[in-house]
């Protein structure tokens, strides 16, 4: 099996990474394609995939839409839908495309309401790849806050950054990048027969703050200053403002009954522990 990985980034990093480990060849696209780090993957620069399109078996595209659109498919869309060896596709999308839910769940079978134009253009890029895969199997991925090593809650607080910003009621959804590889792993090992939606969030959502508490004690540290929500918006990107702007529940139960599985890190709880464990500290037991 041949997988092509479009866009080596945090995600595609981790599922190259399993994938070399399962046996898979690998190829992957990346801005710099001198600078993958993973002897295992055969480097290509974006211009020259077409070779890999032509004999590739899996391709997992990672790369985000631009605002005039998904710039894997405008570059080779024709060659993609007449890949001869081509039996799966899975692309990387967000679960902000169910839109602000007011705190109320959302699954995998709920439709999408997208308000942030990000979101919208997510969607827009589901279903192009929905008309691309032309009847092949393919697994929208839909990926809660993505943390992990170098990327969590316990980088912010050792930066001094961290805002424990207080908004009762108001959870965010997470998934560690190791979920989100093994979970590849698993729907290529157990493809569908036509397009799957697949909800990667954690368990338990939870208010930030909370996220922000755990990472402080398991460094062994005071958390910074609660800050009431309205006091800390005047303050925020606009990035920042429209994540707080809507509240929802993320669902996985049809996720991890299709490809049988269960999250190594179930909660930001197991998640921080391993993220600092992986570095090679000790969580403080207090």
């Amino acid at each position: 099996m041949h997988l092509l990985v479009f866009g080596l980034g945090f995600c595609g990093r981790a599922a190259a990474r399993c994938a070399c480990e399962a046996g898979m060849n690998v190829t992957a696209t990346r801005r710099n394609a001198a600078s993958a780090g993973l002897d295992c993957v055969q480097m290509v620069s974006f211009d020259e995939a077409g070779p890999a399109i032509a004999s590739a078996t899996h391709l997992l595209v990672t790369a985000p839409p631009r605002e005039d659109g998904d710039p894997v498919l405008a570059r080779y869309g024709a060659a993609i839908r007449t890949a001869p060896h081509l039996t799966w596709i899975g692309y990387l999308s967000t679960t902000g495309v169910y839109g602000d839910r007011g705190g109320g769940w959302v699954e995998e079978t709920t439709t999408p309401a997208p308000s942030a134009a990000r979101s919208v253009r997510r969607l827009q890029a589901e279903l192009a790849w929905r008309d691309a895969a032309a009847g092949r199997p393919l697994d929208l991925f839909r990926l809660a806050g993505i943390y992990g090593p170098g990327r969590s809650a316990l980088d912010e607080v050792r930066s001094l950054r961290a805002r424990r910003v207080i908004r009762p009621g108001h959870a965010f959804g997470r998934i560690h990048v190791d979920d989100i590889a093994a979970g590849i792993m698993a729907a290529i090992a157990s493809p569908s027969a036509g397009t799957r939606v697949l909800n990667f969030s954690d368990d338990v959502p939870a208010e930030s703050a909370l996220v922000i508490e755990e990472a402080a004690r398991l460094l062994g540290v005071a958390p910074p200053p609660a800050v009431p929500f309205d006091a800390a918006y005047a303050g925020m990107s606009e990035m920042a403002r429209s994540f707080w702007a809507e509240n929802r529940r993320v669902g996985n139960a049809r996720t991890k009954a299709a490809l049988g599985l269960t999250w190594r890190y179930p909660s930001y709880k197991e998640g921080l522990r391993a993220v600092l464990e992986s570095e090679g500290f000790t969580p403080s037991p207090t």
